[in-house]
């Protein structure tokens, strides 16, 4: 049985967002400073209380379910105090689609056949970092998995333009170390 930290939260109690590439996601905007993060995601995620440094530079927070405190649904970073990276737990975060494409809590194998004939399609870049991880510079996007249990699911990652470049790629994105090690959420 999973503990109730690791429980996936049904398709359909997920609140929906869409990826504008390069742009934002959901609510958010890149280039958002916090207080314009809090703002936009009043009503659906509650910040923390407390903000991690990464490099001295790049801050990142993270945001609850309301009424939860088991662990996040929605990570963000930023640099030099603006949004640069937001980062969506394939447990209890939003679901997040690019075109009819969803994003989140899949299993990675079937996401990363259905990212490629998407990239391919659009004629994107697809490109795998060390990991496996696939992603796109062109859209800002690494597809990290996330363990529930025995259960492995999709977890996106979603970079502004300044982070865009290599974003897949573990030793040379600007993706902090944290997020390409497991996490146990």
């Amino acid at each position: 049985m999973l503990n109730a930290w690791r429980t996936v939260i049904e398709e359909d109690d997920r609140v929906q967002w869409r990826l504008d590439p390069l742009v934002g996601v959901g609510p958010l905007r890149f280039g958002m400073g916090y207080e314009d993060v809090v703002e936009a995601l009043d009503g659906f995620l509650e910040p923390s209380s407390r903000s991690t440094s990464h490099y001295g530079r790049v801050l990142s927070d993270d945001f609850f379910l309301p009424h939860s405190s088991n662990s996040p649904a929605l990570t963000v970073y930023y640099d030099i105090g603006r949004l640069v990276c937001v980062v969506v737990n394939a447990l209890r975060g939003p679901q997040v689609t690019l075109d009819a494409l969803s994003l989140v809590g899949r299993v990675p194998s079937e996401l990363e056949a259905d990212f490629a004939k998407y990239t391919t399609v659009r004629e994107r870049d697809l490109r795998y970092g060390q990991y496996g991880d696939p992603g796109s510079e062109a859209l800002g996007v690494v597809l990290r998995a996330q363990r529930a249990g025995d259960v492995v699911l999709s977890r996106p990652v979603f970079v502004a333009p300044s982070w865009a470049e290599r974003c897949a790629d573990v030793s040379e994105s600007r993706i902090p170390e944290a997020e390409w090690r497991d996490r146990h959420w």
